[in-house]
């Protein structure tokens, strides 16, 4: 019996540590964000790498879909999701089929770091309101705030782990430096810093001061993001 979850996030949060934390456990098989071609190919969306992105998986949502219910050997199936990858026309019959976990992030903190990275975001581009949708649809789900796991890692993964029904490990708190073979091609362009890591970052410190359009962003986005976050484990 394979335990299969899909992590649903938005972009510049804690998704790639916790990808490398869950394949540092030794059982399990990890994928990184496998609808990402299909919606940059369905939606146009000029992203960084976006060429070399198109090349490197499949473009159909049917077929990435059934690579995600299908037989695997591991004990483990973690699938990392950026929600906005998941159009709402698309068929979500396996969606039935996994656990879902939904990692949060103060909307302040993911916007700062997602204008060093591009340009004048938008917030579809962000994927809280997505996340929500999902979270609707599905009927819920465990919900863990990043900053909750970089403030106690130990403590927060364990109390994932029962709330999905897996065995916790203190392999999940450590993995090698630079990378994971499942790092999609975008690795170049976005993953520098978690690169260089072989675990949890520290605690993070202040909100960051948003300005003009940035702040109004964040503000926008706040209501979906509580809306999880009262929701979350502690």
């Amino acid at each position: 019996m394979t335990t299969r979850i899909a992590m649903w996030s938005g972009p510049r949060n804690l998704s790639t540590a916790m990808m490398y934390s869950f394949a540092a456990r030794g059982d399990a098989r990890v994928v990184d964000e496998p609808f990402y071609a299909a919606y940059l190919d369905q939606t146009g969306t000029d992203h960084p790498m976006r060429d070399d992105i198109l090349g490197s998986q499949s473009t159909d949502p049917s077929v990435v879909a059934k690579t995600l219910i299908s037989p695997v050997t591991e004990t483990v199936f973690y699938q990392k999701h950026m929600t906005h990858h998941m159009l709402p026309d698309w068929d979500e019959a396996w969606m039935n089929e996994v656990q879902h976990v939904f990692l949060i992030r103060h909307p302040a903190r993911v916007v700062a770091s997602y204008a060093r990275k591009r340009e004048a975001p938008v917030l579809t581009d962000l994927g809280f309101v997505q996340q929500a949708r999902i979270f609707d649809q599905v009927g819920g789900g465990v919900v863990v705030d990043s900053s909750d796991i970089r403030t106690d890692p130990a403590r927060m993964l364990q109390k994932l782990c029962d709330q999905i029904g897996i065995s916790w490990t203190d392999h999940m708190l450590h993995w090698p430096a630079g990378g994971h073979p499942a790092d999609g091609v975008w690795a170049a362009h976005w993953y520098n810093a978690v690169h260089g890591s072989t675990g949890f970052d520290a605690a993070e410190g202040p909100l960051p001061t948003l300005d003009g359009e940035y702040a109004a962003l964040a503000d926008a986005a706040m209501p979906f993001y509580e809306k999880l976050a009262a929701r979350k484990i502690t």
